[in-house]
C-alpha cells in the first residue's frame, strides 16, 4: 500500500507525480529544486543559495512523512556542472552526520528542470 506525501511547505509538483511516497516504511522521494514554496521563484543567485533552498525543500518533505535527514538511506544529486560538486557538497554536508551520512552518487546531466544547477532526491527509512 502507498501514501502520498504532500505539503505546501515544498514546491508543488507540476506534472504527474508526487512529492513522495511512503510505501512500508520506505518514503522515495521526487527530486527537488530550489523553487521556493510560497512564490514559486527559482533560488539561483549562486550554487550554494541554491543547493540550501533544495536541501530546505527536501527537509519539508521529510518533515511531512514524519522523517528527518537522520531517515535518509539514499540521496541521489543530479548537477548541470560537476565543477560545483564541492560548493554542493559544502551546504549539503551540513545537513548530515559525517558517521551515519547516507549512500549517495553524484551525477552531472546534460540539463536539468527549469534550467536549475541542482537537484536532488532521496529515499529513507522510518
Amino acid at each position: 500500500m502507498k501514501k502520498i506525501i504532500f505539503t505546501d511547505k515544498a514546491p508543488a509538483p507540476i506534472g504527474p507525480y508526487s512529492q513522495a511516497v511512503l510505501t512500508g516504511n520506505t518514503l522515495y522521494t521526487s527530486g527537488q529544486i530550489a523553487l521556493h514554496p510560497e512564490t514559486g521563484v527559482l533560488i539561483m543567485s549562486d550554487i550554494e543559495t541554491e543547493t540550501k533552498q533544495v536541501m530546505e525543500n527536501m527537509k519539508a518533505v521529510l518533515d511531512a512523512a514524519g522523517m528527518d535527514f537522520n531517515n535518509v538511506i539514499k540521496a541521489t544529486i543530479f548537477i548541470s556542472d560537476m565543477n560545483d560538486f564541492a560548493r554542493i557538497n559544502s551546504v549539503y554536508s551540513t545537513y548530515f552526520n559525517e558517521e551515519t551520512a547516507p549512500a549517495r552518487e553524484t551525477v552531472q546531466v546534460a540539463c536539468l528542470p527549469k534550467n536549475v544547477n541542482v537537484e536532488i532526491s532521496m529515499i529513507a527509512v522510518l
